[in-house]
């Protein structure tokens, strides 16, 4: 029996070997200049009629795209002129080609160390969604904020690395306009800039009348004629096929907006109880709007009803612009200005996190107005209400000090994840509860434990709960590459930030980090991995089918150990000499391919993931006993575990081996103590610890106690006897 188990443990070993050699036998590029990546991308790929490169203009940023040597557009890289950094914390570099009248003629990404790309979402996914930007106007983009950008949602599941092409390619985009003067766009002067000041003056109420009249609220009327022939100009057969219903002159929509920045207008328009809510409700550098309007096209729109964005509405200013969500909004029955007409909706809302917003400065509330021409489709046209504060409001000073580039870029950055964490607020909220229980049934556990089956049923909705929610839902899958990526930020500059764009995954490592001081790496790799979750529920259908287990050697067990250490170690140093290669490598972890990407993968992948899967149907969890990096990097910390919360009897191990023997993972060694490292608290054997039926020492007590309670009843009445 030995022999054949050693036989089968080293063909397991000898087969993942292979595959792995098969899987990482890639490594991307290294980073460079524009120079460099223009000799890798031909020109016609960008420009399919180009000829070539010129020689290289503004300081080596920029590439004009020749054809008969003539410039039909200009090439550059995003990081050259905005951030780009991505979760890994190194840059995501795309190639993106403008033509004269400032439209993208294409993109390429050419480098990136993102392992939200490895380990997420498959490349040719990242290039379709890219092509996306073809024909985007940047000019109109820098005007205007460009309509509706190509939507990140086209990737399904999109990541932090979506978000962040999105956001650079549009910033980039615009800045080399500017820097190419396309379209009467200039270059920002850098040192000294006339800014506008707010000026709160004393606090009036006005009417309706004069607030209108001076500008305070701004107008902007539709009616259904003008609607339909916007339409029409547009030409989309099937949205002409579909006019609004009602007369020509009908009131499409009738929309008035206000800033709430002075307030005069705040307190004319809310009314004195409203305007004192207001107060306490609004937080510095915070800023409000009123949007009323009447008519029968709504400008809150169905994103309301469907997940609290408001889909029809955005604030526009300079090249920022933000949406309202339901966070910041709030019904208002009417407008107080007396004089105010009777409006169908009246609306305050709050700018998001985030949200870069001068309200001393012009500018826009962009209306959206749709008309479906399908069942799911709709075609949409933008309309713009200008808002400018009245004169008495505002004044104009010069100022020495411009803001530099780095302090946009960093206010960018900050508002892309508040954005990320602001839209994903009910799986944050999901997942904090679901932490929440299982740190309270950790430290309520000595209770629980005591009741078997219960304990049972617990663990096993736990399980699926993290496979499904946490696992193949949220994605949010543990990778010993966001280790590498954290050791790496250390040593070249390490910022919160990047971080912080994924939420979820941000999340559970905190919740590692705090659980390593009390349970070790037990809390994790037991209770909220997903792969892990994924062995030991089929573990148990294998055992449901009477699936043999094979119960591996101790002297074999604990030599397979250093395994996982060894892994983890090695994919660490490689990472400090080359961070791409260590990804690659990574791929010793299966998380990707089962988790991730939910098996949708070339056959060596998933050859590899069910070999693994194969070996746990007769080994539990054998995965995470022998070759898991992760488990490794946690359990070196884990060793700093300040509490012991298993409970164990002398006699443990000599003479009984029950729980021993149940251990799923063989983390109790045959003298009966229990290796942290290598425990997942599954309390398996705190179970046993408590069962009055199982556990030797329980039986014995039990029995004790009752021989005591008879020999005393006994005693009881030979005394009554006597007595008698």
């Amino acid at each position: 029996m030995r022999s054949n188990v050693t036989t089968f443990m080293m063909f397991i070993i000898q087969a993942l070997s292979i595959l792995m050699v098969t899987l990482c036998c890639s490594a991307f590029a290294a980073s460079g200049d524009l120079e460099k990546y223009l000799s890798k991308v031909p020109a016609k790929t960008i420009f399919p009629l180009a000829d070539g490169y010129g020689a290289l203009i503004e300081n080596g940023h920029i590439s004009p795209v020749l054809k008969d040597g003539e410039v039909i557009g200009h090439v550059f890289l995003n990081t050259d002129f905005v951030g780009a950094i991505g979760y890994s914390g190194k840059p995501i570099m795309v190639l993106i080609g403008m033509d004269g009248d400032g439209r993208i003629s294409g993109a390429r990404l050419v480098d990136h160390s993102e392992p939200i790309i490895l380990a997420g979402i498959p490349e040719q996914k990242i290039v379709d969604f890219i092509d996306g930007y073809q024909a985007i106007d940047i000019l109109k983009l820098a005007r205007e904020k460009g309509g509706e950008p190509p939507p990140v949602d086209i990737v399904s599941g999109a990541t932090v690395t979506i978000m962040v092409i999105d956001d650079t390619i549009k910033r980039a985009s615009v800045r080399a306009a500017r820097l190419l003067g396309l379209g009467g766009l200039s270059r920002e002067n850098q040192t000294a800039k006339a800014v506008k000041m707010l000026i709160p003056g004393e606090l009036q109420e006005l009417d309706w009348e004069t607030l209108l009249g001076d500008g305070s609220v701004r107008r902007l009327r539709l009616s259904n004629g003008m609607v339909n022939q916007a339409f029409i100009k547009q030409g989309n057969p099937r949205a002409i096929a579909r006019p609004e219903d009602g007369a020509d002159d009908d009131i499409f929509i009738d929309l008035y907006v206000a800033s709430l920045a002075v307030p005069t207008i705040a307190r004319s328009l809310l009314g004195k109880w409203e305007y004192r809510n207001y107060q306490k409700r609004i937080t510095e550098g915070q800023q409000a709007f009123i949007v009323m309007g009447k008519g029968h096209y709504s400008f809150r729109g169905s994103g309301y009803v469907r997940g609290g964005i408001f889909d029809r509405i955005q604030v526009v200013q300079g090249e920022e612009a933000f949406r309202f969500n339901d966070h910041g909004y709030k019904n208002l029955g009417r407008v107080m200005a007396d004089g105010a007409p009777d409006f169908k909706e009246v609306a305050l809302f709050y700018t998001p996190p985030g949200a870069i917003f001068n309200p001393a400065d012009d500018w826009q509330l962009q209306l959206l107005v749709q008309r479906a021409i399908g069942a799911l489709e709709k075609v949409f046209i933008s309309y713009e209400l200008s808002y400018q504060l009245p004169d008495q409001y505002v004044k104009v000073e010069k100022s020495a000090v411009h803001i530099s580039a780095e302090a946009k870029e960093a206010q960018a950055v900050n508002a892309l994840w508040k954005r990320m964490w602001q839209a994903k607020i009910v799986d944050i909220s999901i997942l904090l509860l679901a932490i929440f229980l299982l740190t309270a049934l950790f430290f309520a556990q000595n209770q629980l434990v005591k009741y078997r089956a219960l304990t049972d049923r617990v663990r096993l909705g736990f399980l699926i709960f993290t496979l499904f929610y946490i696992g193949f839902y949220a994605q949010a899958q543990l990778s010993v590459v966001n280790i590498l990526v954290f050791v790496n930020a250390l040593l070249s500059g390490f910022r919160w930030e990047f971080f912080l764009m994924e939420p979820m995954i941000f999340i559970l490592w905190c919740s590692v980090a705090a659980s390593l001081l009390f349970w070790g790496r037990g809390a994790f790799c037991g209770w909220l991995c997903p792969f892990g979750a994924l062995q030991e529920l089929t573990n148990k259908i294998a055992r449901y089918f009477k699936v043999p287990q094979i119960t591996v050697p101790w002297w074999l067990h604990e030599r397979l150990w250093p395994l996982k250490y060894m892994i983890f170690l090695g994919l660490l140093g490689i990472s400090v000499y080359s961070l791409s290669l260590a990804e690659h490598l990574a791929e010793v972890e299966p998380f990707k391919t089962a988790i991730v990407l939910k098996f949708m993968r070339s056959w060596p992948y998933l050859l590899f993931v069910a070999v693994l899967i194969g070996a746990g149907l007769f080994i539990e969890r054998f995965y995470c006993r022998y070759l898991c990096p992760l488990g490794a990097a946690l359990a070196i910390p884990g060793k700093l575990a300040m509490f012991n919360w298993l409970k164990r009897y002398r006699n443990c191990g000599d003479p009984c081996h029950i729980c021993a023997q149940d251990c799923m993972v063989q983390a109790i060694d045959p003298k009966g103590n229990i290796n942290p490292n290598e425990c997942l608290h599954c309390m398996g054997c705190q179970e046993t610890y408590f069962d009055e039926k199982v556990c030797p020492v329980m039986i014995y007590k039990l029995t004790k106690v009752r021989k005591e309670g008879l020999h005393k009843s006994r005693k009881l009445n030979q005394t009554r006897k006597i007595e008698d």
